[in-house]
């Protein structure tokens, strides 16, 4: 491709995440001054037409500070209690500078087991599109409070690319504190170079990706490339961008060579078919025999019961 940006012009639905590290100041909680130009920046693109699901990080951080606490806890229940303390304040904060704007918010919280359960799937996909043809801005965060280890998507990244394939969007945009992906972790190396442009399913970017991540956050370069590539199953295009540049989100909008775009390599699949392979927690194991095995693999078909030799 030789300007694989200029596709961007084109596309109406995109979904943004914004991380931890943009949205807390160390020792002062949130970011109130960046999550109002954030929010500025999502109001421009809405007067262009596009139509804008954010998904945020930052409760943990953000009740962490509240709490007084100077590093992020491992337990799974102080975490639930920061979540909940910080998730007030994070949404507040966006509801206030949304309304600058005239855009009404919507807070969406989610578990992996609402996306699993096929039900709660389908409806959590209804309210979204429902919010979006009202012209509201959903605001998408993992509900932190009452999610598990088991059940937990990870990270942001993993949900924003979930979210993608839900509202089938065009484009996933992941904010960082970085510039985009580069061939070596820059903060370290002060001769990396950043990557333009890619294939999601290049197999090169795995190298590249590395597995660093920030103090409040869970999600490094990896989980990113991870993410692009979850959410190409649907046909989205994925950016990774700063998002410490203040007219880095208009820049993207209009075509122009920002960030690392990762663009979908495969053939988009049906939205069963997405759940059925993205959203489901393994929780068995069946033993194939070799026809049941070029069903699934070649055909894309369900399996009879006569294919099955054990199941554990």
């Amino acid at each position: 491709m030789e300007n694989p940006h200029q596709q961007l012009l084109s596309t109406k639905r995109w979904v943004i995440k914004i991380g931890s590290a943009l949205l807390t100041k160390p020792g002062e909680g949130l970011d109130v001054d960046r999550i109002r130009w954030l929010s500025g920046e999502i109001a421009e693109l809405r007067s262009q037409g596009k139509e804008i699901v954010l998904v945020t990080s930052g409760s943990v951080a953000a009740g962490m500070q509240r709490l007084g606490w100077r590093k992020r806890p491992h337990a799974l229940h102080q975490l639930q209690a920061a979540a909940s303390v910080g998730q007030m304040g994070l949404i507040h904060a966006y509801a206030t500078a949304c309304e600058q704007h005239g855009i009404h918010t919507a807070q969406i919280l989610l578990t992996h087991s609402d996306l699993a359960d096929r039900g709660r799937h389908l409806n959590a996909r209804s309210a979204l599109h429902t919010l979006l043809e009202m012209g509201i801005l959903p605001v998408v965060n993992e509900n932190d409070t009452i999610a598990t280890d088991e059940i937990r998507f990870g990270d942001n990244d993993t949900l924003a690319a979930m979210t993608a394939n839900l509202v089938e969007a065009d484009v996933l945009v992941i904010l960082t504190d970085q510039d985009g992906l580069f061939d070596s972790d820059p903060r370290l190396n002060p001769n990396a170079r950043m990557l333009a442009a890619s294939a999601a399913n290049n197999p090169n970017l795995d190298g590249m990706a590395g597995d660093s991540k920030g103090e409040l956050g869970r999600g490094g370069m990896a989980t990113k490339l991870a993410a692009a590539r979850r959410a190409a199953r649907s046909g989205a295009t994925t950016v990774i961008l700063s998002g410490k540049h203040p007219l880095n989100l208009r820049h993207l909008a209009a075509g122009q060579g920002v960030g690392t775009l990762l663009w979908p390599d495969i053939k988009p699949i049906k939205a069963r078919q997405q759940w059925l392979a993205g959203h489901l927690v393994p929780k068995g194991r069946l033993m194939l025999d070799d026809g049941a095995v070029a069903v699934i693999k070649q055909q894309g078909r369900s399996i009879l019961p006569v294919g099955v030799r054990q199941v554990d």
